[in-house]
């Protein structure tokens, strides 16, 4: 059985603390402090605090890309031998105008830097919207969840859990493809901030 601890509540962590229910995993969510966060506390959930110990073999980072260096003050040997999912998408929120990462790299890459050796970072979920996890579908189809990496091991983790919760998982190539994946999102998001798309939809793959 997969496990998963998920940092972070806000809608994201949310929606994926419930996508991992609906595959059957085990779940861990940590949370700034007890009682914080933004969602309803789940009751198929192990709860815990930054600073305690990760149980899941994944872990997904559901905190902005700026928290990164403050979650790795905690956790950095911890993610030794797990599986790291990062979700950001690295915008400058105060101009809406650029990456906060260079141009030739991206959050997964630049974090991936930072982790152990044996730590292996896939980059998933940032083209998608909370609203389509928790439902499943985006307009009439089912939700794609596009992914990039490099260990075919991390890969199958991640097909399984996404598949296993009745989504569609394509895998888009070596983690080097991260950057066109962040780019998508910073396009995403902008198209939904200037209300030219809707927050609850985003884009999608018809065949």
């Amino acid at each position: 059985m997969t496990s998963i601890s998920i940092i972070g509540t806000g809608k994201m962590g949310s929606a994926i603390a419930g996508i991992a229910a609906r595959a059957g995993a085990t779940i861990q969510i940590i949370r700034r402090r007890a009682g914080a966060g933004s969602s309803l506390e789940r009751s198929d959930a192990e709860y815990g605090v930054v600073g305690d110990r990760l149980t899941g073999d994944l872990v997904v980072l559901a905190v902005p890309y700026e928290a990164y260096p403050s979650i790795l003050e905690h956790y950095r040997d911890q993610l030794s031998g797990k599986v790291v999912i990062d979700i950001s998408n690295p915008i400058d929120f105060t101009t809406y105008d650029e990456l906060l990462v260079p141009a030739d790299s991206s959050t997964a890459i630049e974090l991936a830097k930072e982790l152990p050796l044996d730590t292996t970072v896939v980059k998933a979920f940032n083209v998608n919207l909370g609203d389509t996890l928790s439902a499943g579908t985006n307009g009439t189809t089912t939700t794609t969840v596009l992914f990039a990496g490099d260990d075919p091991e991390a890969k199958i983790a991640l097909t399984t859990l996404i598949e296993s919760a009745g989504l569609r998982a394509v895998d888009v190539g070596p983690l080097s493809r991260a950057r066109e994946l962040e780019a998508m999102g910073f396009l995403q998001i902008i198209l939904a901030a200037s209300a030219k798309t809707h927050y609850e939809s985003g884009f999608t793959l018809l065949s």
